[in-house]
């Protein structure tokens, strides 16, 4: 175990970084899309339900992993199974997630960030419905733009995570969040006071339980399990780099209602407006790129909001993308013994030339449809990240904190109630050790039948 660790500041950065990792498109987009499809606040009150049975006690065992172990989650698993046991090759696994992750959320927030361009040079202004769609098509069909702005996604982390974990990773997640929370509030405001907007927050607000179906049920169990990206062992990285002052029960609740938050206020940007202008709430994944530009058109000042918003976007595509590229900065200069500024320039090359195949894919390589007509590499990357590493990776931490040729119970307890604060309810073995690890086979077994 090495002697020295670098360490956050402060425990409001461990707070930040972690829900800035947590918090992403998946808030910002597939949150409220979801919500909408399945017949808004019925689904959030099942979706909430589901994320305190489902996301948070695995990402207490990640956090509890990581500051035991007090490396990245590979490392840090092989330093506390048992002698003979290779529990840390499902680390490595868990590993592969971040590099995948990246592979694909590069070209994503390269949208997003090239959208701010866009709607701060009035790219949208008076265009109608179908113009915006048009807009969109074009773009994702330019070759030369999709890589630029990948790439510079791609630079823009790297070299964030270049100037040290305090100084570059803690400085600017608390930037970024702090940012994203002022803009998150302001588009609130404006939304919420629009002609015709309560009609939308009746419908995020009010539950109707009589529009719950079980797909709507099986959508928020997934939503509740993806939401935090927990089985990649992301969070496991800030585990390691906090010291044993507070109980990690407490700190999780703390980063669940952080990203929770996010979530449920973006909710009330997007459902007031769509109501007020008459667009679907359910407009499905174009709702950022297409449906909210033409919202945003016809508003007073829609060009400003716009920039907001997708400033705001940018903010938390961003925030998960720094996490990701640390964790497997973290990962190189532990296994590698790399100094920061050789893992970032090296991982940067790496993950630009990994990044490619996805920014390709809906141009060069768009021939390429792996899961059928009408699919890319995008969509594959996404399907092996969601329904393959997430859920292996998971249901490893569970294994590996609840049972004794594991880590084993007793150890991960000692772990996770040092320090100050909430302590974990140790009647909930019986839950971790035998329903939660079936409730994760099942969603990995259901997201496997929906492609076949």
């Amino acid at each position: 175990m090495p002697d020295k660790r670098e360490q956050l500041a402060s425990r409001i950065g461990f707070l930040l970084i972690s829900a800035g990792c947590a918090i992403g498109l998946g808030n910002v987009w597939r949150f409220p899309f979801i919500t909408g499809k399945y017949g808004g606040a019925a689904f959030v009150t099942v979706y909430l339900m589901f994320l305190l049975l489902l996301g948070l006690p695995i990402l207490i065992m990640e956090y509890s992993i990581g500051r035991g172990g007090r490396l990245n989650i590979a490392g840090s698993m092989r330093n506390l199974e048992p002698d003979g046991s290779k529990w840390h090759r499902l680390g490595y696994f868990a590993m592969m997630g971040n590099f995948l992750l990246a592979m694909f959320y590069t070209t994503v927030a390269g949208w997003g960030l090239a959208y701010v361009y866009f709607s701060l040079s009035g790219r949208f202004n008076g265009m109608g419905p179908e113009e915006v769609g048009t807009f969109f098509s074009s773009f994702l069909g330019n070759t030369e733009a999709l890589v630029f702005w990948m790439t510079l996604a791609v630079l823009l982390g790297f070299w964030v995570c270049s100037l040290g974990l305090q100084k570059g990773v803690e400085k600017a997640s608390k930037s970024l969040m702090a940012g994203l929370f002022v803009i998150l509030l302001a588009l609130i405001v404006r939304a919420v006071t629009l002609p015709g907007a309560a009609e939308g927050i009746t419908f995020y607000l009010l539950p109707d339980f009589s529009r719950l179906s079980w797909e709507a049920v099986n959508a928020a169990m997934g939503q509740a399990f993806f939401t935090l990206s927990i089985g990649a062992g992301g969070m496991a990285i800030f585990g390691s780099y906090i010291g044993k002052e507070r109980r990690l029960t407490g700190e999780s609740i703390n980063v669940v209602a952080l990203d929770t938050t996010i979530a449920l206020l973006t909710g009330l940007v997007i459902f007031p407006a769509a109501f007020a202008f008459g667009i679907a709430a359910d407009s499905g994944p174009g709702l950022i790129f297409v449906t909210l530009p033409n919202i945003f058109n016809q508003m007073t000042g829609g060009q400003i909001w716009g920039t907001f918003f997708f400033v705001f976007l940018s903010f938390a595509a961003m925030t998960t993308l720094i996490a990701v590229f640390e964790n497997i900065m973290a990962f190189t200069m532990d296994e590698r013994g790399w100094g920061r500024k050789k893992a970032a320039l090296i991982n940067a090359t790496g993950i630009f030339i990994l990044s490619l195949p996805c920014t390709l894919g809906f141009t060069l390589l768009k021939w390429i449809q792996p899961l059928g007509n009408g699919t890319g590499i995008i969509d594959l990357e996404d399907f092996v990240f969601s329904n393959l590493i997430l859920p292996i990776g998971a249901l490893s931490f569970v294994l590996f904190c609840t049972y004794r040729f594991g880590w084993g119970w007793d150890n991960f307890i000692e772990e996770v109630d040092e320090g100050k604060g909430i302590k974990f309810p140790l009647w909930i073995k019986p839950y971790l050790n035998f329903v939660l690890p079936v409730i994760i086979l099942v969603i990995m077994i259901k997201g496997w039948l929906e492609i076949l």
